[in-house]
């Protein structure tokens, strides 16, 4: 069964399984300790420290293991806010970055700081002037930016390098986010602050690492102790962070020629899906971006539907649709792009990802989607773009304005939008259809629905319930 979830966690590369065993024999003591079997296993983490600072670019006592990425995320932000207190209690975020980033604001906010939130275009990728620009901006002091590496959900490279250089120049430190990137290399730039993932690039789970530059300040949140420079309380699990460093090595070892075979077989999906399946937008930048992730959006497709019937076809994928959340809201990621959250699909191949799984996957994906959009009652293509023209609208002020009014309330995502697209015939060019729905991802995928079908978006307002969405008919 084709795995394609690797942005969720790559395999065990067979390194790290390798050298888990072992050292499992050999690294089960505590490596605090002066007799032998402490200094056997004081050494297997030097060793394992210094292969991580080696792929990450720091020296070895600027990194420590901690017990998971987000464990990382958390203790990298808290600790340079804590050391940088008197110069501001303003934090930088993208729009896009990971929840882990994010829930991080949310208690820095709660804590009486503050968070300025830079957007990203339509693509997902932030622009260098507006870092500068919210660091030059802020009206109190900024302590701390934050910036990804590279997005999870649709792959876009983030401009880190120019970043930190605007960061520098304000005497900001950056904290990149490097979860999905170390894997195929490091992250240049003058970063001052780097975290990362184990089980994304193919190592166990349990391992996360927090790079801190020197100079750097930092004060260690509580509780702290003695072990991993005071920053990373608690046991360390050795066989696991040995594990982690040994297939860290490997894999960016791989990184060039994989990335070169990963990217063409993601090319080959990007070119492809638009062409066999209608009403399909593809997102994330198309040149920017990982080698092994693509992201594309189906209209009038239930997202937790998609992936229910791709994994009845075996076929692992993942989605940012509202659908497939307990929270029936979209991802925030699309939501900050601007694009069509429905029916989304991520496909992140694992490394060694065969030319002909993907080849079954073209093959599979047409006859899926419309399945899903046949259950739901889509409009087929040649219906969409049909209707029946009830002759011209009237010119604005000569008469009143001919509107349609949908209701969609209680209906989820992408029943509003499928709606709409049954009903948009039925008025005139240049007549209104307006859509009242409660579903939040309806403000997200109403708009993406006219750009994609050439329709006019004119606004959305307050209804007595829900929220009244209007689109001008174009064509």
């Amino acid at each position: 069964m084709p795995y394609f979830d690797a942005a969720s966690s790559a395999p065990l590369h067979p390194v790290a399984r390798q050298a888990l065993l072992a050292a499992l024999d050999e690294g089960w003591a505590d490596p605090a300790r002066l007799y032998r079997e402490g200094r056997r296993a004081r050494l297997l983490l030097d060793a394992a420290r210094e292969a991580a600072a080696e792929a990450v670019g720091c020296r070895p006592d600027e990194l420590v293991f901690t017990p998971s990425g987000t464990r990382a995320v958390h203790d990298g932000i808290a600790g340079a806010l804590a050391g940088r207190r008197r110069a501001g209690r303003r934090l930088i975020v993208s729009a896009v970055e990971h929840s882990s980033v994010l829930h991080a604001a949310d208690a820095h906010e709660a804590d009486g700081g503050t968070v300025t939130e830079v957007p990203v275009d339509r693509t997902g990728r932030v622009a260098p002037d507006a870092y500068a620009a919210a660091l030059r901006e802020a009206p109190d002091g900024v302590a701390l930016a934050c910036l990804q590496s590279a997005n999870h959900e649709v792959g876009t490279v983030q401009p880190t390098t120019e970043v930190a250089e605007e960061c520098a120049a304000a005497d900001v430190p950056l904290l990149v986010d490097a979860a999905q990137s170390l894997g195929w290399g490091r992250t240049e730039g003058n970063w001052s602050l780097l975290t990362a993932s184990a089980h994304k690039w193919g190592g166990p789970a349990g391992v996360g690492l927090l790079a801190v530059r020197k100079g750097v300040r930092f004060r260690t949140a509580p509780p702290a102790d003695e072990r991993e420079s005071g920053r990373s309380p608690g046991f360390e699990n050795l066989p696991a962070i040995v594990a982690a460093a040994a297939s860290l090595r490997a894999v960016q070892a791989e990184a060039t020629a994989e990335a070169e075979r990963l990217r063409g077989l993601v090319d080959r999906i990007r070119a492809r899906v638009p062409e066999l399946v209608p009403e399909v937008e593809v997102v994330g930048d198309p040149e920017r971006r990982l080698p092994h992730l693509v992201t594309f959006s189906c209209l009038y497709v239930d997202g937790e539907a998609l992936l229910h019937e791709l994994d009845r076809a075996e076929f692992s994928v993942s989605s940012g649709s509202s659908c497939t959340s307990s929270t029936l809201t979209p991802s925030h990621v699309l939501r900050a792009m601007g694009v069509l959250s429905e029916g989304n699909v991520r496909v992140s191949l694992p490394r060694g990802t065969a030319g002909a799984e993907v080849d079954r996957f073209l093959e599979v994906l047409p006859g899926v989607v419309a399945r899903v959009r046949d259950r739901l009652g889509a409009p087929r293509r040649a219906e969409a773009a049909a209707g029946r023209d009830r002759g011209p609208c009237p010119e604005p002020g000569l008469g009143p304005e001919p509107e349609l009014v949908v209701d969609s309330l209680g209906k989820r995502c992408p029943i509003p939008v499928i709606e709409l697209a049954k009903v948009i015939g039925e008025v005139p060019v240049g007549g209104v259809v307006t859509v009242l729905s409660d579903d939040e991802a309806a403000r997200l995928d109403i708009p993406a629905w006219c750009e994609m079908r050439g329709q006019t978006y004119v606004g959305e307002r307050a209804a007595e319930r829900g929220v009244a969405y209007r689109v001008r008919r174009r064509a």
